[in-house]
């Protein structure tokens, strides 16, 4: 394609991606008859941050640092141990993160 002609196809491009309806992009809201499923999947949400989890986590903490300091476990896969509460916990701020980064 000759040069004189990409700036308009760019232009043109452009154009019309300010044009195109607010409705063609995903829509926020759940879609039609998801009710269990988003109801199960909060659930498991709770369950996964809740008391039970913080409890579990605490306990997992310690026990790892226990064995860490002991020489029973290695001193990596006990790191892996704590990051990957850490990550359990905060799963919810990276998302935000995430979607903030992504527009």
């Amino acid at each position: 394609m000759p040069s004189t002609f990409r700036l308009p196809a760019r232009i043109g491009a452009a154009l019309s991606l300010l044009v195109t309806p607010g409705a063609a992009y995903a829509q926020a809201g759940d879609p039609q008859g998801s009710g269990p499923i988003v109801a199960a999947l909060a659930w498991l949400q709770g369950t996964l941050l809740g008391t039970i989890a913080t409890t579990v986590a605490v306990m997992a903490v310690a026990a790892v640092g226990f064995m860490m300091l002991t020489g029973r476990m290695n001193w990596r896969f006990g790191a892996t141990v704590i990051v990957g509460v850490f990550i359990l916990f905060g799963a919810t701020t990276i998302v935000a993160g995430i979607q903030a980064a992504a527009g």
